[in-house]
């Protein structure tokens, strides 16, 4: 249980690292850090495996023509709010109603949704600003639902965890995500953010895949 528990230690910071990355632009200081060995060495580290390797590799040859990039802070920061924050006409929103709407009769969007489930765990908005569907809130719920679970002892409740766990995953994340990395590949013209996206979609599909046993 123990290593089990140190695993579901990495998932949920792998889901708040990404979280992070969504949430806001890097600062000088963060981007000066992802060109550390501890960080070089972290993504390293994802690229062993196989699923996760061709968007690791994207996301250091990013970082490695960053350093290239004048004012490179300033333009990645750029390239954050264009993607993200709706400045430009069909830019990939990182909101689930943006592209699952089911705001119809009978139905809530995917906003209320996830409110509705943000209030039932006691889990507050960490980024109040953003609607409760944003990508960076919903990375943020995953982490403390894996978190949560790690309070458990015993296995069948742990199962009934990761049940519920690849339930959001499915519901909440897969069934846009792609749309939305689809759209960072069309508009992010310099790469970073459009294969930090693809690294996410192949963590949910890796992560989901361990969650049910398949």
């Amino acid at each position: 249980m123990q290593e089990l528990k140190a695993f579901n230690d990495q998932r949920a910071e792998l889901y708040w690292w990404l979280s992070s990355l969504f949430n806001q632009e890097l600062s000088a200081k963060e981007l000066a850090q992802y060109h550390s060995p501890q960080i070089r060495g972290f993504l390293s580290g994802l690229g062993e495996n196989d699923e996760l390797k061709p968007a690791v590799r994207n996301i250091i040859n990013a970082l490695n023509r960053l350093l290239e990039r004048q004012d490179a802070q300033f333009e990645l920061a750029a390239d954050f709010c264009r993607l993200f924050q709706g400045i430009q006409p069909q830019a990939p929103i990182p909101c689930a109603s943006h592209y699952n709407n089911t705001s119809t009769p009978g139905h809530d969007t995917a906003a209320s949704e996830m409110a509705q489930l943000m209030k039932a765990a006691g889990i507050a908005n960490p980024s109040p600003t953003q609607p409760a569907d944003h990508i960076a809130v919903e990375l943020d719920f995953l982490g403390h639902m894996i978190m949560r679970s790690n309070e458990l002892e015993k296995p069948v409740h742990m199962e009934q965890a990761f049940a519920e766990q690849a339930i959001f995953i499915e519901n909440s994340l897969i069934n846009w995500v792609p749309q939305f990395a689809q759209r960072c590949r069309e508009h992010d013209t310099f790469g970073f953010y459009a294969a930090v996206t693809d690294l996410l979609v192949a963590l949910l599909k890796l992560d989901l895949a361990y969650l049910t046993n398949e």
